[in-house]
């Protein structure tokens, strides 16, 4: 079991033509993803090459849309590789077509075209990740993204993050254990998936036996989460709250970072989790000693 992405998973790349798509293209595929195709409306009819999990050559077909496609090859996840400028036309294309996951990394996006395509995708079948993220990993099956596949394994934790980075320190840092999926949302104001949609899916999957969350200062999104954990979430989880020492008023790496008049303080994150029961770490290095504690428990 996993969340949302698994070996069975048909993955087409928005931009496969492009520097970032063809290099993460074939990352995904040496993961073992099962990509099955790309978009470039420009460069339809033509193919790419790259190499498999096992050294084959893999010829991938372009296509010019993602309709296309999906009505060629099945395809039910869409990684998109695309500029800014372009990106909410991209994302509107994969809604329109009905994919049934859409991983956007571009990062920079604007938070107006975030807004607008957020909105599009409400009571519709596609199911958003990003932007601004490294995506979504499922260890030894799938890959949506860019995160480096040989961090860690297969094992019982869930991730959620809204930091690529500290996504990669957590895998690595508990790389013993493994992990069933884990998952970057994107720090941006304006996201696709949360933590909350991410903490559902690891209650209900059967192979998650533990959580961790990672959040970071600005916005309430893991206030929420506290909440949603208090009410709903039954699996142990640890926390790990990013920027105790960032300077009030000031943006810190992502859009959505940022603190002001109080609010959004990884102080008051900290409490909040841990009103929800919810062990939280001073470093990550300390979130990932809480984790194994919990597992020797269980």
């Amino acid at each position: 079991m996993s969340i949302f992405l698994n070996k069975d998973s048909k993955v087409i790349v928005q931009g496969i033509t492009g520097g970032e798509g063809t290099k993460h293209t074939r990352l995904m595929l040496r993961a073992g993803t099962n990509v099955v195709g790309g978009v470039n409306a420009r460069k339809a009819g033509t193919t790419v090459t790259h190499q498999d999990a096992d050294g084959n050559d893999v010829e991938l077909p372009v296509f010019a849309s993602v309709a296309e496609a999906i009505a060629e090859t099945g395809a039910d996840v869409s990684v998109a590789f695309v500029p800014p400028a372009f990106t909410k036309d991209a994302v509107i294309e994969a809604i329109d077509a009905e994919i049934g996951l859409l991983v956007i990394i571009t990062e920079g996006v604007p938070v107006q075209d975030s807004a607008e395509f957020w909105a599009y995708a409400q009571g519709r079948s596609t199911r958003i990740i990003g932007p601004n993220c490294p995506g979504i990993i499922t260890p030894g099956e799938a890959l949506a993204g860019i995160t480096p596949a040989t961090i860690a394994g297969k094992g019982p934790i869930g991730l959620v993050s809204k930091s690529g980075t500290l996504t990669y320190q957590m895998m690595f840092e508990l790389k013993d254990h493994g992990f069933s999926t884990a998952i970057g949302i994107g720090g941006d104001p304006i996201i696709g998936t949360t933590h909350i949609d991410a903490l559902a899916a690891f209650e209900a999957d059967p192979e998650t036996k533990a959580i961790v969350m990672i959040g970071e200062i600005g916005g309430d999104a893991e206030e929420k989460a506290a909440a949603y954990i208090r009410e709903h979430v039954t699996k142990p989880v640890v926390g790990y709250v990013a920027g105790f020492t960032a300077p009030e008023g000031k943006t810190m790496g992502h859009a959505g970072a940022i603190v002001s008049d109080g609010a959004g303080t990884a102080q008051g994150k900290k409490e909040a989790l841990e009103a929800a029961g919810v062990k939280v770490g001073k470093t990550p290095s300390e979130t990932a000693s809480l984790m194994r504690e919990i597992l020797k428990s269980l």
